[in-house]
């Protein structure tokens, strides 16, 4: 939930890239901005960043952080961050963050810079990310080994719904996992939460010599840019925020949304699928072909198949491959083949869209994308562990999901976060962003990662929030392919005209 959308277009940038002959960058040392700070932070504020060249037309850095905010003279962390430096006039530094939590964002700018992000903004802005502490190069949080990794995403426990037998093995499995974190991690565990991130970015502002921060964050990275606004809202410049989270909501709330958001998008999957020939469900009914693949689901949890490398493909494999390809409507081809191939007993294109959406390489993990997930989430909001709330949610859920035959484990909550080692630091807390200028928010109506009601909502806490509506499948606006929405995100940026709210494509 609330992954980046680079995935897939990470994956084909990397490859358009390759080859491309490009200058060595000078290096270059910035001139901090520590106006208003003064005290135990200004060594931090106060930091002059080095950046070198790192190849392909790229500069990198790494900054100095405290691990705890709270005690500035203790532990420090590094945090790696990556420029692409403005092609024309430059106007100042933009910041970027992808989402996740847990994606890299020094390599997604990287893989995706010149092929992701518009002209005009390639222009005239230094284009500036950061891994977020706990993820990638930044003091990554450490759980497991490609194995256990794998049982914990892809385990499918055949045992009754509901049953003491089922509950002990899915606890079990969660406070293990927590265990494992603790020890591989240790203290800063309990520092890699959305909150301590926020501070890094404001000290990074600073350090590379800015006094405003210029954002563009996108699904996770909205909820960054979101709570930056509500804590540092007078030192907000030009803000864009793509495939808004809410941070009103509970974690049930975002789950319960997000089960409904994905069952939306499912359907127009499937919709569309059977217009066409090659469609591997019978029929013309989307009612009857949601029930094939609930079916094709519990088939594989009784009888996984192989993939070539040996791999077990069961339910859980599936369902990651199905919520992975609804992200992108461009994406929808290549689950129609890989559920064809499955059903004629070849099921390696299923596997590699589930890797592809964990970040699972051929030999193991390539990120700490699902570690950090579980240690930013888990920090970022409590949950509950209320029997018979879970039982409630459960309920909800289960109305919810379209494939809820296929999945027997809705009434367990969030069992990771609720066996976690460390205690949540966040609540979920309405914006209110005093001082910040307008922000620009963009939704998606078909997005099933941050789902559109997020976006509205999110432009309503905002004082002068201003939203841009796509109309359409897949998650976040910002796309080649639809200029009603760029050309207004790209003069807000370059010029700083304030778009209306408009919905379009």
């Amino acid at each position: 939930m609330r992954l980046a959308f680079g995935a897939v277009v990470a994956v084909l940038c990397a490859v358009l890239l390759a080859g491309c002959g490009v200058l060595p960058q000078p290096t270059t040392t910035t001139t901090p901005d520590v106006r208003g700070v003064s005290g135990a932070l200004r060594p931090y504020y106060g930091q002059r960043l080095v950046w070198k060249d790192c190849g392909g037309g790229f500069r990198c850095t790494t900054a100095l952080a405290p691990e705890d905010w709270a005690d500035p003279g203790g532990a420090r962390i590094r945090l790696a961050m990556i420029q692409r430096p403005a092609s024309g006039q430059r106007l100042g530094t933009l910041f970027t963050n992808p989402g996740g939590p847990g994606v890299s964002g020094v390599d997604f700018l990287r893989e995706a810079a010149s092929t992701f992000y518009d002209k005009g903004l390639l222009d005239h802005y230094d284009l500036v990310a950061w891994d977020p502490r706990g993820v990638g190069a930044s003091a990554p949080v450490d759980c497991y080994g490609t194995r256990q990794l794998d049982d914990l995403l892809f385990s499918d426990p055949d045992l009754p719904e509901g049953s003491p037998t089922l509950r002990a093995d899915v606890e079990d499995q969660a406070k293990a996992f927590g265990s494992a974190c603790l020890a591989r991690t240790g203290g800063r565990l309990a520092h890699v939460g959305t909150a301590d991130t926020v501070q890094d970015l404001d000290m990074l502002r600073a350090a590379v010599g800015e006094s405003k921060l210029d954002y563009f964050g996108f699904s996770y990275g909205t909820y960054i840019g979101a709570l930056y606004a509500d804590r540092f809202g007078p030192r907000v410049g030009r803000m864009v925020l793509d495939g808004a989270v809410d941070p009103s909501l509970s974690s049930f709330q975002e789950s319960l949304a997000n089960t409904k958001a994905f069952g939306a998008a499912l359907r127009a999957y499937l919709a569309d699928c059977l217009r066409a020939s090659s469609c591997p469900f019978r029929g013309d009914d989307v009612d009857g072909a949601t029930d094939q693949v609930a079916d094709l689901l519990l088939r594989l949890r009784d009888t996984p198949m192989r993939a070539s490398d040996g791999r077990e493909v069961n339910s859980a494999v599936l369902r990651t491959a199905i919520d992975a390809s609804l992200y992108d409507e461009r994406s929808w081809p290549l689950l129609t083949q890989a559920i064809d191939a499955l059903l004629r007993g070849r099921p390696d294109a299923v596997q590699a869209l589930a890797d592809g959406y964990v970040d699972r390489g051929s030999t193991g993990y390539t990120s700490n994308l699902f570690e950090a997930i579980y240690a930013v989430n888990c920090l970022d909001k409590p949950v509950t562990t209320d029997r018979a709330a879970l039982e409630e949610q459960g309920k909800q859920l289960d109305a919810a999901d379209p494939l809820r035959a296929a999945d027997n484990t809705n009434d367990l909550g969030d069992a990771v976060c609720g066996n976690w080692p460390v205690k949540p630091e966040g609540t979920p807390k309405r914006i209110t962003a005093r001082g910040a200028p307008p922000i620009v928010v963009l939704g998606t109506t078909g997005d099933p990662a941050t789902p559109y009601a997020w976006a509205q909502s999110l432009a309503g806490q905002l004082p002068g929030g201003v939203l841009l509506t796509l109309r359409g499948q897949g998650h976040t606006a910002y796309r080649d392919e639809v200029p009603c929405i760029n050309d207004r995100v790209d003069r807000f940026f370059v010029d700083g005209t304030v778009p209306a709210a408009v919905t379009c494509g």
